[in-house]
């Protein structure tokens, strides 16, 4: 297999990867591998080969290696890494073969159905000293790094405010979830807030329903707040299930500090209420092309990108503490009591001698998550855009 740390091993220096899941998330990033100046598909793996096939060909490549084995077809191919985009539940269990077979992986979110498992993982990746990131793709839009240098010049702040409404049909796993919203969709804006004000989250209060018209199985309408560090909160709704005033698929933001305020539409208008707070546009890469690109660069720079693995936990937890709140009646959920009682349930659940050994070793959840991780220095992203 191709070492990620070197050029690459395609004429171009592009990074061979192989593409795990050729259903519609699949098809979106071999269709984008196919022009990426970063990687490139050598191999397609689906336990639906005649799938895999057709996704390819539909994005006209040539001599890309179709198998269901994830090991065999790496091999096969002279892949340097995998890109994970099976359904959330197969997650694990894909990671753990490319892991173990010497191959970073770049995960679609969500990790995990639970931080349990997702502890699992940062232990995982422990072991086999590779890169495990996940691909939360709605860090990379240029508008949303514009509007975090704005709110950063606010000052401290007061009260974040995220509106998600839309009508979303996706026939298949997503309308057979328990809690689509949440899981599915929540979980890029609990990360965006994250990603945009530094400020970690401790506590949620939760409350989710299902509309009577709604056409999912489960809960696609929630609404939470969450006490930040800080001292400031977090409010939240949004419903997959609305037909009119629709939102961006980013949320649409509002943001009061002491110095102003801020508020993005989740496309493309940033407005500030603060003197002399300008708006600062940069031009990088966007969405999931954003995602690949510092993936590879982090691989090549052996640098920590900003979505590995044990900094995607707390967006889980975010999720989790969210679905335990709402389940419990609005009850506040802690979320360090949750990490806790994720690392005993993650504990009792691994089935692998070392993975096992190395959770029992953490004095707490919160030391597995906070320990030296992949690589040592920040990534540098080629594009020039703030990340």
């Amino acid at each position: 297999m191709t070492d990620p740390t070197e050029a690459g091993g395609s004429a171009d220096g592009r990074l061979p990867v192989v593409v795990v899941g050729a259903g519609a998330m699949g098809g979106e990033w071999i269709r984008m591998l196919a022009r990426s100046p970063y990687a490139m598909a050598v191999g397609v793996v689906d336990l639906d080969v005649e799938l895999a096939a057709a996704t390819v060909a539909s994005a006209g490549l040539d001599g890309v290696v179709i198998g269901s084995s994830v090991a065999e077809v790496a091999e096969r191919a002279d892949a340097a890494a995998v890109i994970n985009v099976t359904v959330p539940q197969a997650h694990r269990v894909v990671n753990e073969q490319a892991l173990r077979a010497g191959l970073p992986v770049l995960c679609e979110k969500p990790l995990a159905p639970t931080v349990a498992e997702a502890l699992r993982q940062v232990a995982l990746a422990d072991i086999t000293g590779e890169l495990l990131m996940v691909s939360q793709s709605r860090r990379y839009f240029n508008h949303l790094a514009a509007f975090r240098r704005a709110v950063a010049a606010l000052g401290p702040l007061s009260t974040v405010n995220a509106q998600f409404f839309h009508a979303d049909h996706e026939p298949g796993f997503r309308e057979q979830m328990a809690h689509p919203l949440l899981v599915d969709m929540s979980i890029h804006h609990f990360d965006q807030l994250r990603s945009l004000t530094r400020d970690e989250p401790i506590a949620v209060r939760c409350s989710s329903w299902n509309p009577p018209w709604s056409w999912f199985a489960g809960d696609a309408a929630a609404s939470a707040e969450f006490e930040l560090a800080s001292g400031a909160r977090f409010v939240y709704a949004g419903s997959r299930c609305t037909p009119g005033s629709q939102t961006s698929w980013n949320a649409d933001w509002r943001v009061w500090g002491e110095q102003g305020s801020a508020s993005w539409d989740g496309d493309d208008v940033v407005r500030v209420e603060a003197d002399g707070v300008g708006i600062d546009l940069p031009d990088g890469r966007e969405g999931i092309e954003g995602s690949l690109e510092e993936f590879v660069t982090a691989l090549r720079a052996g640098a920590t990108p900003q979505n590995e693995v044990r900094a995607n936990v707390l967006s889980l937890a975010m999720v989790e503490g969210a679905i335990r709140s709402s389940e419990r009646g609005g009850e506040r959920v802690v979320l360090a009591d949750l990490l806790e009682a994720s690392l005993a349930d993650a504990i009792a659940d691994e089935r692998s001698d070392d993975v096992a050994a190395l959770l029992a070793s953490w004095t707490s959840a919160a030391e597995g998550i906070a320990t030296p991780a992949w690589g040592s220095a920040p990534a540098t992203i080629a594009s020039g855009g703030a990340r």
